[in-house]
């Protein structure tokens, strides 16, 4: 049988779908910025279009059937976020960042817990946000060393039938909320005691927006993204029932991986939005524009060997995401070398794609008279996000490779881990 990339009738419907909802709802969002001077600002302006992705189910499709939600697969998200992020790339952020955000009640929660606080998520209405509370001021990357003053500092002791958390994050998306009182619901990593390793004390708890406590610190201004909010807050002595507790102390190594290997993949979906909205606007000035001489630019050789090696960039990244997302989706989570080689090359891909259309375009794509320039600023991001690239991913694929086992051809045969 030979190899097979047809998308199903259902998910061309699928596409057909992001694709109408990001031309309908995304087109205009950098001119409702436009003139806003702070992150807040900026953010409250996206509101309404968030609400619009919601209204239009696209939230509750990062939330499987059996929570009230209709995600099927990885890779159908991987389809939405490339529409999405092919028009626009800071409200679509802010969408996926609160599925991030529910990711680990929705792979670790019991049932109880998914019960109590989902359904906010899966009514296709009003704007609610989840925050995934991971990242802390001076870095997280060593979140697994076991060497004393290392690691997550954020501190959960217990007190009776509650939990009491204490420690500031940075880089939270959205956790203010939209009117600064906090996000609807925060996953926060903690440890139970600073003084055991984290194989014993790391633990991610289920934080609905705190009564008091939470104070936001600032809103951090990014060069890209500028409609999207990312903030560094403090947890001050903030009580949790104990019932919110996800899994056991511990556990908080493998919730956070598998949170983070099942994004991994879809950050090369959001990269060839970016690689697909830069080529179009290329190709488009490549063929109506000839800037003084006597044809269309597309015509001289330069300018058409930059399409041609941004086209292939394009087309590579695509594929690999999807064969990325599949790979993790059939092996029920347990495949995710693919996800992370992708969020490494994808990423890394969209920055020199986005370089070479404006080497195409030349000192005019420097101006705000072009997209370009706002796409660099944005994709800039995402080798740096989602665990950075240097810190977080490579080392991961290292481990990968260094365990006793490790198939090489695991991957390319569709085989999960050890089968």
């Amino acid at each position: 049988m030979a190899i097979d990339f047809t998308l199903s009738p259902e998910q061309r419907e699928l596409q057909r779908h992001a694709r109408k909802v990001a031309g309908e709802v995304l087109g205009g969002v950098r001119e409702t910025m436009a003139g806003l001077h702070t992150p807040e600002e900026r953010f409250a302006a996206t509101r309404p279009v968030y609400r619009e992705l919601v209204r239009a189910g696209l939230l509750r499709k990062q939330i499987p059937p059996a929570f009230g939600g209709t995600m099927t697969t990885l890779l159908d998200l991987a389809l939405v976020a490339e529409e999405l992020w092919a028009v626009d790339a800071d409200v679509p952020l802010s969408l996926f960042s609160t599925g991030l955000g529910l990711m680990p009640l929705l792979m670790f929660g019991s049932p109880e817990q998914q019960q109590r606080l989902l359904p906010p998520f899966v009514t296709d209405d009003g704007e609610p946000l989840a925050a995934l509370a991971f990242s802390e001021p001076g870095g997280s990357a060593n979140f697994q060393s076991a060497h004393p003053g290392t690691g997550i500092g954020t501190v959960a002791r217990r007190d009776g039938d509650t939990w009491v958390i204490s420690g500031e994050k940075q880089f939270i998306p959205h956790a203010s909320g939209w009117d600064g009182q906090g996000a609807d619901l925060f996953t926060v990593a903690a440890r139970t005691d600073l003084d055991a390793p984290p194989q014993e004390s790391l633990a991610v708890f289920l934080v609905r927006r705190p009564e008091r406590g939470l104070t936001v610190l600032n809103s951090m201004e990014t060069i890209g993204h500028r409609g999207a909010l990312v903030s560094r807050v403090r947890f001050d002595e903030v009580r949790v029932p104990a019932a919110d507790l996800l899994g056991r102390p511990g556990d908080g190594i493998g919730i956070l991986e598998a949170a983070f290997s099942a994004t991994a993949g879809l950050v090369g979906a959001f990269s060839v939005g970016i690689m697909r909205s830069a080529f179009e606007s290329v190709l488009d000035f490549a063929r109506t524009e000839r800037r003084g001489g006597t044809v269309p630019v597309i015509e001289h050789q330069n300018v058409g060997t930059l399409l041609a090696d941004m086209k292939a960039r394009l087309e590579a990244c695509r594929y690999l995401t999807w064969k990325a997302c599949d790979y993790f989706d059939t092996t029920s989570g347990r495949g995710t070398e693919l996800s992370l080689a992708t969020k490494v090359f994808a990423s890394e891909t969209a920055v020199q794609v986005v370089y070479d259309g404006m080497r195409a375009v030349g000192a005019e794509a420097y101006t705000t008279a072009r997209p370009l320039a706002g796409l660099l600023q944005d994709v800039l991001a995402y080798p740096l996000f989602d665990g950075g690239n240097v810190g977080v991913r490579r080392p991961q694929l290292q481990r990968l490779f260094a365990q006793d086992g490790y198939d090489p051809l695991a991957a390319a045969e569709e085989r999960a881990p050890g089968e």
